[in-house]
């Protein structure tokens, strides 16, 4: 498996002849191979060692670290920089040019769009009772898409995501049973299980998202569609953009698979929270997506690497 979850209470991390070994109260109950893992996820707070975080760093296996009830992200270490640093060099002189800005972004946003068009247009066959909602939200991302190539303006093309996403929610949410509260996005904290599920997916991408940056020599922190903001990682939230759809997509089939349920969460101070018997579903299913995700986000950030080095080999 890619990543390695560790969901359990104050657990002890250590390493052991190129195995993460899973300690509690003292006594070993998990040794798992590192060899082909790419990234750890540990859930819950615990201790890791220097050994183990030098293991990982050798290798180039990310550690994500998710805490509090409902799952935010902690820390994210990434591992040894990439070495080329005329990548970085080069995105800034791109972030500095409006119209490669837009361009950038405008791909971001046609990713995205696309990905929502199609799980939408799946929808619409697997659920031909909710055919009206579907096909209202397809004649609205349509006109949209028609118009991205003619928009100039990065605000405007903004707009034109926000209300490609505000089209698909509001077909998305006829998916699910009334009884599962979701009536549209909400997040900090999610309060309803499809939010939850939603919310812990893209934090997830997320983190992937930051590392391919990061792997191909990007500064995770220079972002096109997204601004710069400090403490934000901007060129990860543009990836994530692209990505959003997957995660969508699971959300729906595990909920219509029934693999998650109502009595899979519980309300914990106006926080919705995944108890740990869904988390470990949610974790399997969403590794079986990832896979297609990370070699997504690799040709991704390799191309706007390339892009990058070109930049930086410019005049002034």
């Amino acid at each position: 498996m890619p990543a390695i979850y560790i969901d359990r209470k104050e657990p002890h991390l250590d390493v052991d002849h190129g195995a993460l070994v899973v300690r509690l109260d003292g006594e070993r109950v998990a040794g798992l191979p590192l060899a082909g893992a790419d990234r750890v996820v540990l859930r819950r707070a615990g201790t890791v060692s220097v050994r183990l975080l030098a293991e990982l760093g050798e290798r180039g296996i990310g550690l994500f670290v998710l805490g509090g009830r409902t799952g935010a992200p902690r820390a994210h270490l990434l591992g040894c920089p990439h070495g080329d640093a005329s990548v970085r060099f080069g995105q800034m002189r791109l972030a500095a040019r409006s119209q490669r800005v837009v361009d950038l972004a405008r791909h971001a946003v046609h990713a995205k769009v696309t990905g929502h068009r199609r799980l939408i247009a799946l929808a619409m066959q697997q659920r031909p009772d909710l055919r009206k909602p579907m096909f209202d939200a397809l004649a609205e991302i349509d006109g949209i898409l028609a118009r991205l190539p003619a928009v100039t303006a990065l605000e405007a093309l903004r707009g034109s995501e926000g209300a490609a996403a505000a089209s698909f929610f509001r077909a998305y949410m006829t998916l699910f049973p009334d009884s599962l509260g979701f009536i549209g996005r909400n997040r900090r904290p999610p309060r309803d299980p499809v939010n939850a599920c939603l919310s812990l997916g893209y934090t997830l991408l997320h983190g992937e998202a930051v590392r391919a940056a990061w792997t191909a020599g990007l500064d995770p922190q220079i972002g096109f569609l997204h601004a710069l903001l400090a403490g934000r990682e901007s060129l990860g939230c543009d990836l994530v953009e692209m990505c959003r759809p997957a995660v969508d997509e699971l959300v729906w089939s595990l909920f219509r698979d029934r693999t998650l349920r109502g009595d899979h969460f519980r309300m914990v101070e106006g926080a919705c929270l995944l108890g740990k018997t869904g988390r470990a579903a949610y974790y399997e299913a969403f590794e079986a997506i990832a896979v297609r995700e990370r070699r997504r986000l690799r040709h991704v950030t390799a191309g706007l690497a390339r892009l990058a080095r070109s930049a930086a080999g410019d005049g002034p």
